[in-house]
């Protein structure tokens, strides 16, 4: 058979050209830039929309009541606030008096609830589905951006298998959890864990599929840089596969899960911010970490780094 030209040059212009797009993102998941000329070219696919707007949990910074801690918050231009669930319908009135006057926000919500979803038994469905809408209405009041949720933890029993039952199970529940989030103005946030933590629901991927399945403007999903060290093979790949079902970040060390920078050059987010600029991401980076020193060195540090890897990214 005679050999097209005309085909042949516009199939090899195509399979340059892919090959050169796959080639950039590739770089940007191995290492940071080591040149002004690599780090402006990397801002090339930025969304002006981007905004690198971090959170604290509650346990993050220093201050014996909410109060001390928001003048923390206020002191490095921290302006979101993520509070565990747990009793958190009993604290809005304290939280938003702490609040008020202040230009910080409260986040994520993380989790608190009892029981978990996939249990077989249905009085611990339960107990998750009640405690879950009672956080969920607290939210709402308190404007939160969604109330983070795992499916089960590894140590939790009697567990669903898994399998695609198990999958079709979970997008029913979560489609019902989403339109009460909804309801109230917030959303349900699905979280990937590693391995180590969750059998169910590791990548990225997964859960921003869950929420595509389910196509309910209340269920979103997260990133979590601890989890996606160990589960992931690209952070601006993970957070471009969740595009718009993303809805909050979580940020630690990459080895031991303690402030970004406490472990070295390990501790490299810029390919992960490249991604979340890339998709316009400004909702909100949260610390959820522990500290091996002292936390009034070690966390101005962690800011001052985060904010200078978003504007490498």
């Amino acid at each position: 058979m005679a050999l097209d030209r005309r085909n042949f040059l516009r199939t090899s212009l195509s399979g340059a050209a892919i090959a050169t797009m796959s080639g950039t993102a590739l770089a940007s998941c191995s290492v940071k830039p080591t040149s002004n000329e690599e780090t402006k070219s990397g801002s090339c696919c930025s969304n002006s929309k981007a905004e690198l707007k971090l959170s604290f949990q509650e346990g993050t910074a220093p201050g014996k009541d909410l109060n001390e801690k928001f003048d923390y918050f206020e002191k490095l231009g921290i302006v979101g606030f993520e509070p565990g669930g747990k009793g958190l319908a009993g604290r809005v009135k304290e939280i938003k008096e702490a609040l008020n006057g202040r230009n910080i926000k409260v986040s994520a919500i993380c989790a608190g609830f009892d029981g978990f979803i996939l249990s077989t038994d249905p009085a611990i469905r339960k107990q998750c589905t009640d405690t879950m809408n009672e956080i969920i209405a607290a939210a709402g009041e308190l404007g939160s951006t969604g109330v983070i949720i795992v499916p089960a933890f590894n140590h939790q029993t009697p567990v669903m298998p898994h399998t695609q039952e198990t999958r079709d199970f979970l997008c029913e529940q979560f489609d019902i959890m989403g339109t009460y989030a909804r309801e109230h103005g917030t959303t349900v946030i699905l979280e990937p864990l590693n391995r180590k933590e969750a059998f169910y629901l590791r990548l990225v991927a997964d859960a921003a599929s869950i929420c595509r399945d389910i196509n309910n403007p209340g269920v979103t999903c997260l990133g979590d840089f601890w989890h996606m060290t160990w589960e992931e093979t690209c952070d601006m790949g993970a957070f471009l596969s969740a595009g718009k079902y993303l809805q909050h970040v979580h940020m630690a060390s990459r080895k031991r899960r303690s402030m970004p920078g406490e472990d070295g050059e390990a501790d490299n987010y810029v390919a992960g911010f490249k991604g979340l600029k890339m998709l316009g991401y400004d909702k909100y980076v949260s610390f959820e970490c522990g500290c091996q020193g002292d936390r009034e060195v070690v966390l101005p540090a962690a800011v001052e780094l985060l904010r200078k890897q978003w504007e490498e990214a």
